[in-house]
């Protein structure tokens, strides 16, 4: 029998991805809040999805669905709004007795975690996170892979990601620390997820450069060493990609050898919502290393006397 879903955020940019994959698994939307209302999108899924622009107005249509028959109830709410909205987006799922499927970062800071896991004991619901990465099926073969390394190898890793945004940036949430949690998070979380999953905890972070801009430095786990590198100023773009006109430079190399993985980089979401469907799904257990290492990388005061800001793969 099809599940109820309603999302938050759902004008936003990561909103048609679940969209799709609420469609794709057979599902339906029942109800969406955004306070921007340019969402002719949702025509394309239903024509009978509630929309609102106040989320008490939301939340009140959640409850009165709570206390009704049980085949109008919402069994998940899938939350695509600003960062800084996830915790309390996550507790509203859980107080109307609702699964939460939520966008990256899960919170912004990591003692946001333990009351939340406290809320799923008290409630029996879970709360659900996308790290669509370790679906990834080249990733996963990756995985295998290296865990077949002698033991206490070390890689040698280089991972840069530049997506070129304009002022707008820095002006919308997005810039804003306390509501997005910075480059790191905002841009860098699922990477990091991913380089922990790869290849282990962290035992060490260093920080070279940290500005609205871009972000770099070192981290050493436990089976390798990473240099990484974030942006999202234009003028990063290999000279490779502004020629193609190309807007996102991802790259991830290991002891020199390229990992290829763009293909289906953007197709994950719904393999993420089966998942969790199936009855797997990564909850915050999964999701607190790359929270504490991020809230880690923003308070990080910078080195100075390691190598420089400008990455070695770049111009």
């Amino acid at each position: 029998m099809p599940k109820n879903f309603a999302m938050t955020g759902v004008a936003g940019y990561i909103a048609p991805r679940h969209l799709k994959a609420i469609k794709e698994t057979g599902n339906r939307l029942v109800a969406a809040i955004d306070p921007n209302d340019a969402v002719g999108i949702l025509d394309q899924y239903a024509f009978d999805v509630r929309f609102f622009t106040e989320f008490e107005r939301f939340d009140r249509h959640l409850e009165k669905l709570r206390r009704g028959p049980a085949e109008q109830r919402v069994h998940y709410l899938s939350i695509c709004a600003p960062n800084y909205l996830h915790d309390a987006h996550c507790r509203a799922a859980l107080r109307i007795g609702a699964d939460a499927i939520c966008e990256k970062p899960l919170v912004i800071n990591p003692w946001n975690l333990d009351p939340l896991q406290e809320l799923e004991q008290e409630s029996g619901k879970r709360i659900y996170t996308i790290l669509q990465l370790r679906l990834h099926p080249r990733l996963i073969a990756l995985r295998e892979q290296l865990q077949q390394a002698p033991r206490g190898h070390r890689h040698d890793v280089v991972l840069t990601y530049i997506t070129a945004r304009g002022f707008w940036y820095h002006i919308s949430w997005k810039g804003i620390s306390e509501k997005s949690g910075g480059i790191a998070t905002n841009i860098g979380i699922h990477f990091f997820d991913l380089l922990i999953w790869l290849f282990g905890d962290v035992l060490e972070q260093r920080v070279h450069h940290n500005d609205p801009q871009r972000m770099g430095g070192i981290l050493e786990l436990e089976r390798a060493r990473v240099r990484w590198f974030l942006s999202v100023d234009h003028r990063d773009l290999p000279f490779t990609a502004q020629a193609g006109s190309k807007t996102t430079y991802r790259s991830i190399t290991i002891d020199e050898q390229e990992v290829e993985f763009t293909a289906g980089f953007t197709d994950l979401h719904t393999r993420v919502y089966e998942d969790i469907l199936a009855g797997g799904g990564f909850g915050i257990d999964e999701v607190r290393p790359s929270i504490e290492l991020v809230h880690q990388l923003r308070n990080a005061p910078i080195v100075t006397d390691e190598p420089p800001l400008r990455h070695p793969l770049l111009p």
